[in-house]
């Protein structure tokens, strides 16, 4: 095991990576960029080094700097949490050429699989289905040649995306030019890279992705699957496991396949497969996040398993010591994400408690928030033994939850979990209103 880990992140993540060092006994390192002098993730770690100006470019992007920070306090690995570095093959690629482990998949394990168009000729080989689409396409006409081939409407996806940019829904022909510059130049703003791809438009559909961990010894676990289908402009709002739209039977031989489809690419570390699941209950492959999901507690609270501690002993050559028959998944689990509405200066701060309820955060009296980072501020979870009870638990939380100084989206959270279609379960990616 490391002794001593860099991690190269900031906010909720950052806490709750340090968090799991410390109870795993590894020593912390805290980076952070002038905005975050006063952060709560520079305060908990063991040692903390200012990287830069607060633009991310400055600092959480700052590979050089990162790396040099790493080796000057001595780590043995970097964490990347999720966003900024994460899914980079070239910081990977840095950090093995420096003598220092990627919490991550490996260089050309991320370089295959992040690029969409590329991952779905590979999953084409498993037993997955895969939504009709194509590679990725280099000018306006070759991608109106692919779209009448395909048959509209269709979606222009960014070929390095992630976090809904780069993506835009083109209903008819005389749409696409529009859509194709919108969305290539949002990539090229997003990631540095400005291909596209298309595939057809799945329509009406839930949108269900499932965890999976794997070491480096073949074995390969999947810890079930979440509902992601509440967002907004391809944001995702609130996540809950075990979906209620999926059946046991389905849910049990989707596991079995995306097993298969993970050891068949040869993958190692925690990943993500992501589906859309349509109206007659058929999964369609979309993509894979090679990296922690923001949404990973409602898993963890479902299943008793650390994602992030298996995330660090995978890294390390320690291979998992359970398997998939031992994947317990009783109960359900709700995630709320918590995002402030504009810039402000905490004042009070009241966390709900009781018996399975958590508030991942990075929150403490005095937090500002500034214009240049993602705006969570926090993932407020619960559990409990049957989705009525769960529901009922996640309602007396958003009450119970207090954050004055800084506008939130609490009160909207609180009206989508009262909404009779999301109680029933009745819900899909039209819920608030995508089209």
């Amino acid at each position: 095991m490391f002794s001593k880990i860099l991690i190269a992140n900031r906010g909720e993540i950052a806490v709750r990576i340090i968090r799991a060092c410390k109870e795993m006994g590894v020593a912390t390192v805290a980076v952070y960029s002038e905005a975050d002098r006063n952060a709560l993730h520079v305060a908990l770690a063991d040692e903390s080094y200012c990287i830069g100006g607060p633009e991310a470019s400055e600092s959480y992007l700052n590979e050089n700097q990162i790396i040099s920070t790493a080796i000057l306090a001595g780590a043995q690995a970097i964490h990347p949490g999720y966003g900024f570095l994460s899914e980079n093959a070239h910081f990977a690629r840095l950090c093995r050429k420096n003598g220092l482990v990627f919490v991550g998949p490996d260089p050309e394990s991320m370089e295959r699989l992040s690029d969409k168009a590329l991952l779905k000729e590979l999953i084409r080989n498993t037993q997955l289905s895969v939504i009709p689409g194509t590679k990725a396409v280099s000018s306006l006409e070759e991608a109106g040649r692919a779209a009448r081939k395909i048959g509209y409407p269709v979606m222009l996806k960014a070929c390095a995306g992630g976090g809904g940019r780069g993506i835009r829904l083109v209903r008819r022909e005389e749409e696409l030019g529009e859509a194709y510059f919108q969305a290539t130049s949002e990539a090229i703003s997003a990631f540095g890279d400005g291909s596209v791809y298309l595939e057809k438009y799945i329509f009406p559909a839930r949108h269900v992705e499932l965890q999976i961990l794997a070491d480096e010894y073949g074995n390969v676990v999947c810890l079930g699957d979440r509902d992601c289908s509440l967002q907004r402009r391809n944001q995702k709002l609130l996540e809950e496991t075990p979906s209620p739209g999926v059946p046991q039977e389905s849910r049990r031989k989707i596991m079995e396949l995306a097993v298969d489809a993970v050891k068949k690419i040869g993958y190692v570390g925690a990943g993500t497969l992501e589906f859309l699941l349509d109206g007659q209950g058929n999964f369609w492959f979309m993509e894979m996040n090679v990296r922690l999901q923001v949404e990973h507690c409602v898993t963890e609270m479902l299943v008793g398993i650390d994602l992030v501690k298996w995330q660090i002993r995978v890294a390390a050559g320690i291979p998992l010591n359970f398997g998939q028959e031992e994947i317990r998944m009783n109960g359900s689990a709700l995630e709320c994400r918590i995002n402030a509405r504009g810039c402000g200066s905490l004042k009070m701060l009241h966390v709900p408690g009781g018996p399975a309820v958590r508030f991942d955060t990075c929150l403490v009296e005095g937090t500002e928030v500034s214009p240049y980072y993602d705006s969570l501020l926090g993932k407020l979870i619960v559990y409990a033994k049957t989705r009525e009870e769960m529901l009922r638990k996640m309602r007396a939380a958003l009450c119970e939850l207090v954050i004055e100084g800084i506008p939130t989206n609490i009160e909207e959270q609180l009206r989508i979990v009262e909404d009779e279609r999301f109680i029933t379960g009745n819900y899909d990616l039209t819920f608030m209103g995508n089209r």
